[in-house]
């Protein structure tokens, strides 16, 4: 659309005027509309144990204490329910030091790759850098089950 001189564009709905309903608080505007993000722990069959819904803009390491908090999966004889998974699959968005951190101190494995911009800084660091994140790669390979869960969610 080209604009001439004197012309105006047509006014944009705001947030408050496009939102539904007021309890709705999850959802956030971008160019497209409205939009939230699904984040979910699940397991190695592709069964959510947590799902939580947040705004489309927000990051996806600032919910991962949310979700792992909120894991609990109850056992089938008596006891306790567990709440240390063995591994951690994660993408790339849950590569940062807080996160690995917060798992090596609970006794869990991230497998977590690491993004290109993090091995630059590290390398550019030299020996202050620190080593390179452990990373196994055949685990990795069945992250897939998390992304077919979120496809039969939707």
């Amino acid at each position: 659309m080209t604009l001439k001189a004197g012309w105006r564009r047509a006014r944009t709905a705001t947030w408050a005027e496009t939102r539904p309903c007021p309890r709705m608080r999850v959802a956030t505007v971008t160019r497209g509309g409205l939009g939230t993000k699904i984040h979910q722990l699940c397991d190695g069959h592709g069964r959510p144990l947590v799902l939580l819904i947040g705004p489309g803009h927000a990051g996806d390491s600032p919910v991962f204490s949310t979700l792992m908090s909120a894991l609990s999966v109850p056992r089938l004889g008596p006891g306790r329910p567990r709440t240390r998974p063995d591994a951690v699959l994660g993408d790339k968005a849950y590569s940062s030091k807080a996160i690995r951190a917060h798992l090596r101190s609970r006794g869990m494995e991230a497998v977590i790759a690491e993004p290109d911009d993090q091995k630059g800084h590290r390398r550019r660091r030299g020996s202050r850098g620190g080593r390179p994140a452990r990373f196994d790669s055949e685990k990795y390979k069945g992250r897939n089950v998390v992304e077919r869960s979120f496809a039969a969610l939707k």
